[in-house]
């Protein structure tokens, strides 16, 4: 098999999601080693999941790595160039799926430990602290809005030149995992941050389908927002950006 677009996207996003609910479940699971370790770890887990989700990507041949369908089409609006659109989703969703899976099969005795249905759904997908249907999707669509002006700001120093303040090639990725660090802490403690549709989508079905010991409800009727207002997010941050001609 070669490296291709649709691989990299795959592998990268099921590496995002191995590494980024892995932290998820090993903070709230029963009798890990992590247990109880708190947000701080939580979202410094994210940033790293994202940074080797984008070197993952890159590696298996996705220059772009987005990992992210809201990435995806901020993108395309951005650029009004809608062509990846069909191959790159459907490889992120997938991809999510096989991670979440992968974090079931991680932390197989500690699903049974763990009396908490609640818990169990956060190692999978993402839930409110506050449930409030208008605030909940305005707390996804701001964070997501972040999410692509920042990702294209980095971009933009990037194309500078070193010396003159512009970023050195190879270190978005890192960049990168510090905005959604940056996102985690700040923006993320409303609804915890998906801002990425199969970062909750596919997990979400994961939870679903998987044979996981008194797991409780796959919480359906909350899990269109974290999937509709990433994108809506994503296509007014590339509105915005195209109207500032980047």
């Amino acid at each position: 098999m070669q490296p291709s677009p649709f691989i990299g996207e795959l592998v990268g996003t099921m590496v995002l999601i191995l590494l980024g609910n892995g932290v998820v479940a090993n903070v709230v699971l029963k009798r890990t080693k992590g247990e109880s370790g708190g947000w701080i770890v939580i979202t410094a887990g994210w940033a790293f999941a994202v940074m080797f989700g984008v070197f993952t990507a890159n590696a298996f041949g996705s220059a772009a790595a987005h990992l992210n369908p809201a990435v995806t089409v901020g993108f395309a609006v951005l650029q009004n160039d809608y062509s990846l659109i069909a191959s790159y989703i459907p490889a992120q969703l997938i991809g999510a799926f096989l991670g979440a899976v992968l974090v079931w099969l991680q932390y197989l005795p500690h699903w049974k430990a763990t009396e908490d249905g609640s818990s169990k759904l956060a190692c999978f997908s993402t839930g409110p602290a506050i449930k409030n249907t208008g605030a909940n999707f305005l707390s996804e669509f701001i964070a997501t809005v972040m999410l692509i002006v920042g990702i294209v700001a980095i971009g933009y120093a990037g194309t500078s030149d070193p010396d003159k303040g512009g970023i050195p090639s190879g270190v978005a990725p890192y960049l990168v995992g510090m905005l959604v660090w940056s996102i985690g802490l700040s923006l993320g403690g409303t609804t915890g941050y998906a801002i990425n549709p199969v970062r909750d989508l596919g997990p979400r079905i994961a939870h679903a389908i998987l044979p996981i010991p008194n797991k409780g409800d796959s919480d359906w009727g909350y899990g269109w927002i974290p999937v509709v207002a990433p994108i809506a997010g994503a296509i007014i941050g590339g509105l915005i950006l195209r109207g500032f001609s980047f």
